[in-house]
């Protein structure tokens, strides 16, 4: 099963890092997708760009309404996602607690939606 780890920290701790703070982070997250490939769990996962980059979509009565920023103002923003395949929850957990933002953020994992009809056997 799949099962989505979303990152989420304050976006004014990342900014205040220094360069080489930031470089000591990107390694072990580098360290943490290596060793999830070799375990055969990685399944994909991405940095997003920071929330002052969002763009909000919603539709509301048939009108397309669109803002620049993200859907609500927080403390801590969503940064990014691993999707881990796993076989049951708390291995997820395991996986997601090893990523570097548990430390300072908070990780939310789910299970990926799967429509039984549309799994093929």
């Amino acid at each position: 099963m799949q099962y989505m780890a979303l990152i989420y920290s304050d976006e004014t701790e990342w900014a205040s890092l220094s360069p080489e703070q930031r470089e000591e982070i990107y390694g072990r997250y580098g360290a943490l997708s290596r060793a999830a490939e070799e375990a055969g769990v990685m399944a994909g996962g991405n940095e997003l760009a920071p929330t002052r980059d969002a763009t909000t979509v919603r539709v509301r009565a048939d009108e397309t309404l669109v803002t620049d920023g993200p859907y609500a103002e927080v403390k801590e923003a969503l940064g990014g996602y691993f999707l881990f395949e796993c076989g049951t929850i708390h291995e997820a957990l395991d996986w997601a607690a090893r990523i570097p933002a548990a430390e300072h953020g908070a990780i939310e994992v789910r299970p990926v939606h799967v429509n039984p009809a549309e799994v093929q056997l």
